[in-house]
């Protein structure tokens, strides 16, 4: 995972994803995922790209089982854009990086 993208975990979900004043894209993910590791350079791209505007976190679905739970993960990759803390969207499985820049503006 590269310095630009945080991994979230029930430690620091919740304040990292409430207490930012920049849309949070967060990633629910598995290793053993094909089409995880598929988006994980786009989401790379992004957050390099767009930088302190938005903020890229990745959650392991298999290590924060509680948190999949609580956000109703069903499939994966599942990524929620919050805004405010709320989410505002959710895009199930791949999608472009173009559809995910739109999403976060």
């Amino acid at each position: 995972m590269s310095a630009n993208i945080t991994d979230l975990d029930s430690s620091n979900f919740d304040s990292i994803v409430s207490g930012a004043s920049v849309p949070v894209l967060v990633d629910f993910w598995a290793p053993w995922c094909g089409p995880c590791k598929a988006i994980a350079p786009i989401l790379e791209e992004i957050a390099s790209e767009m930088g302190d505007s938005v903020k890229v976190c990745k959650v392991n679905v298999d290590n924060n089982s509680e948190i999949a739970g609580k956000y109703e993960i069903r499939a994966i990759p599942t990524i929620l854009v919050f805004k405010n803390g709320s989410i505002a969207d959710t895009i199930v499985g791949l999608t472009s990086k173009d559809d995910l820049k739109a999403k976060l503006s």
